[in-house]
């Protein structure tokens, strides 16, 4: 028995049986070694480089979720003692909605700013395209509390705006600015506006553009293209960037503090205010109607879009 027969290991090289001298290998059953004897490094599963960030998720994000589930309905025994007050306070509807009508006229005026800045970029050339990207993420790189207190010095009674104003004698005495609803819109808008726009752009750029070409040739008119093509595949976009900006203003706490009024209270405001007074099981039933309220919104939205689609930012 000859060298080869012995090592069950190594492969058997035959030629083909057509002449053309292609090389075939046969692996022959035996023990798990290299071509040298060796046996094979072994080699993690790809899976467990995503232990970390499981781990991470388990600690920050699903045990405080719980302990705040639990808290709502759990105090000294199983009660619903929490979601029965906020039923009968008046001043939980009223915040509740404040917060809503906010984040949905947030989401309205990012989308209608955001659409043509991602319609624009999504049209240019490549080099442009990537400059106003880095427009838009500017902000991302200041902080909300700096940009927050830039708009108050902006919309202060002796602030830039009704300096400018009085100058061009537009008004004789300064305006209310700060302290005010709009001053609120003004504000989330300014921080979250790149929230939409990502999205939508992702959604644009994805578009194939010779169907607005053959519409075109087909006698529509820009108008008509754009109604019956580009906004329709450009939904699944949209409906990410709405989801993003509404659950990001439903929870928003700095801006409204600083340029809101005393009408302006946002839930977040109020959860915060009850933790300051250790009323655990009240502030953990209005986070659970927080959360509540953005899974329906996304799950309205969901039905709307696929799912997958809308994830994916219309992709």
């Amino acid at each position: 028995m000859d060298e080869g027969e012995k090592d069950g290991g190594r492969r058997r090289e035959l030629s083909s049986p057509d002449g053309l001298g292609v090389r075939m290998s046969l692996a022959l059953p035996g023990a798990a070694v290299s071509a040298r004897g060796r046996k094979t490094p072994w080699r993690m599963p790809p899976s467990l480089l995503a232990v970390p960030l499981l781990a991470f998720l388990l600690i920050f994000y699903a045990y405080p979720l719980g302990a705040m589930l639990s808290r709502s309905v759990y105090d000294e025994g199983w009660t619903f003692g929490g979601f029965a007050l906020l039923a009968a306070d008046p001043t939980f509807w009223r915040v509740l909605g404040t917060t809503a009508q906010v984040a949905f006229v947030v989401t309205v005026a990012c989308l209608l700013l955001g659409y043509p800045v991602a319609y624009a970029m999504s049209r240019v050339q490549r080099g442009t395209a990537n400059l106003l990207m880095v427009l838009v993420l500017i902000p991302f790189w200041t902080s909300i509390l700096v940009r927050t207190y830039a708009w108050m010095a902006l919309l202060g009674r002796r602030g830039v705006v009704n300096n400018a104003l009085i100058a061009m004698g537009l008004v004789d005495q300064p305006l209310q600015l700060m302290n005010t609803r709009f001053a609120v819109y003004l504000a989330m808008v300014h921080v979250l506006l790149p929230f939409m726009i990502l999205p939508l752009y992702a959604a644009l750029r994805g578009l194939d553009w010779r169907l607005v070409q053959a519409a075109e040739g087909l006698g529509a008119g820009p108008a008509a293209a754009f109604r019956q093509i580009v906004l329709p595949l450009s939904l699944p976009g949209m409906a990410a960037g709405c989801v993003l900006v509404f659950t990001l203003a439903l929870g928003f706490y700095i801006t409204p503090v600083l340029v809101g009024s005393g009408s302006d209270v946002m839930l977040s405001m109020l959860i915060g205010d009850l933790v300051n007074r250790l009323d655990w099981p009240r502030a953990s039933a209005m986070a659970v109607v927080l959360l509540a309220m953005v899974l329906a919104v996304f799950a309205v939205l969901a039905r709307m879009v696929p799912l997958g689609r809308v994830l994916r930012g219309g992709r």
